[in-house]
């Protein structure tokens, strides 16, 4: 489409207005891709959201997101019908003693689970649960821990399913040879501000030097008081993952954790970092040796699969309705609009600051994480060999704003699906988080300022 400048902004301000109103990202994500559509399409808008919904719902990466979530969900069914997370739970739970405790384990398994967030987020949240429940901690400060391990720890550890795509990020857009974009990626790690500083925030919330904020202040108010960790308006999410239940005549193995779990991780890795490869393995070798070992049924294993993928539905349904405002925004030119806006501030300097500010602001606006470097890292390799800028810092950059977005976002996917795990919706678990998230934000901007200036 031709240049809309300001106008592009409106579906997503919808989005926005509309969920702080109402509390519900579908129904705003999908208001906001309808006056989009209407921008584009005029009183065709119908047949234009047939179009776009057709082309997300046959786009491989939405198929990919639909699968992977769908069968994590489907492996953890399988780990807590035999009784398998509880067992881990219970393990845990000689070495937790405190609220702190609970929470700083969670902290430790997330930074172990670093091979993809969405790994991270489902398996974590499901495994700490109740654990956390006994010492009053609420779901929505659960989900922050969680999150806050989840695409962090997963861009710093290069040996994850971001590094992998960043790495041929950086090999397509031509800033590393064929070969070398994980290289590249690695000595830009350093410089992924955002990414550390959010992991490193944790602690300091757990112990207390940072203190709980606003609606986070509220929801530990009412866990601590009450007793009720699960906050109102979630309880169907609580009955969600609550649907499956363990069998009362299968012995509970903390093996049928931790063993599932390993191979994910090892498949996923020597599969060249495919998280679907990786789950498909885990859950067919699991369901083999269940059946083998006669813990379930056939029929009982098959309709836990079912079960566990039913229990994905509600944040996929949310994750579709990003995409589709996502592809909108596209059309839209939604991200090419705001760098353009941001470039007359732009010196060698102040590149990396900017590229976080506008990359940040765009990635938060679509829930896209991945996505929209696609469309904008050329346009961001182009500005930075014009100005002569640290390319290993634009990089860095680059990448603290993708984690950004992915951490803030109401709708993105990690919130999504942290949300359904740690048990609370993904607009109780967003207004929490954001006080820690800007937080990091603003260190992370000095931390730009410094290493351009100083």
């Amino acid at each position: 489409m031709d240049d809309l400048g300001a106008i592009s902004l409106i579906p997503t301000l919808v989005v926005f207005v509309l969920a702080v109103i109402t509390h519900r990202p579908i129904e705003s994500l999908i208001s906001g891709s309808i006056v989009g559509l209407i921008i584009i399409h005029g009183e065709q808008f119908i047949g234009g959201f047939a179009e776009t919904s057709v082309r997300v719902m046959t786009d491989d990466d939405v198929a990919w997101v639909i699968l992977v979530c769908g069968f994590m969900g489907s492996l953890i069914g399988i780990l807590i019908r035999t009784g398998s997370t509880s067992a881990f739970t219970e393990v845990m739970a000689r070495f937790v003693k405190s609220q702190r405790s609970a929470l700083m384990a969670t902290w430790v398994l997330g930074i172990f689970m670093f091979v993809d967030d969405y790994l991270n987020s489902l398996a974590v949240g499901a495994a700490m649960r109740k654990l956390t429940d006994k010492y009053k901690v609420s779901r929505e400060k659960l989900a922050y821990v969680v999150d806050s391990t989840a695409a962090p720890i997963s861009v710093i550890i290069p040996f994850s399913t971001w590094g992998v795509f960043f790495a041929g990020l950086i090999v397509a857009n031509g800033i590393a040879p064929e070969g070398e974009g994980l290289t590249t990626y690695i000595s830009a790690i350093p410089y992924m501000l955002y990414a550390w500083v959010a992991v490193l925030l944790v602690p300091l919330v757990i112990c207390g030097v940072i203190p709980s904020l606003g609606a986070m202040k509220k929801a530990e108010n009412r866990a601590q008081t009450t007793g009720e960790t699960v906050p109102p308006n979630a309880a169907h999410i609580e009955q969600a993952n609550e649907s499956i239940q363990p069998l009362p005549d299968v012995k509970p193995r903390i093996s049928m954790f931790v063993v599932p779990m390993l191979v994910l991780v090892l498949a996923t890795l020597y599969f060249d970092k495919d998280f679907l490869v990786g789950i498909y393995i885990t859950l067919g070798s699991t369901v083999i040796f269940i059946i083998a070992a006669r813990i379930m049924s056939m029929h009982d294993t098959f309709d836990t699969i079912i079960d566990g993928f039913k229990t994905m539905i509600e944040p996929l349904g949310v994750l579709v309705a990003a995409f589709i405002l996502k592809d909108v925004n596209d059309v839209l030119g939604l991200a090419g609009y705001v760098v353009s806006t941001m470039q007359p501030l732009l010196t060698p300097e102040s590149l990396p600051t900017v590229i976080f500010v506008s990359m940040g602001l765009v990635s938060f606006m679509t829930g896209s994480n991945w996505g929209v470097f696609v469309i904008v890292l050329p346009i961001v390799t182009a500005l930075t060999n014009n100005l002569g800028a640290d390319m290993t810092l634009v990089i860095g950059a680059t990448l603290s704003a993708s984690t950004f977005g992915s951490h803030a976002c109401f709708y993105s996917d990690a919130t999504v699906l942290t949300a359904q795990a740690s048990g609370c919706t993904a607009m109780q678990h967003a207004l929490t988080q954001i006080p820690y998230a800007l937080i990091a934000a603003l260190i992370t901007i000095a931390g730009f300022l410094m290493l351009a200036y100083w």
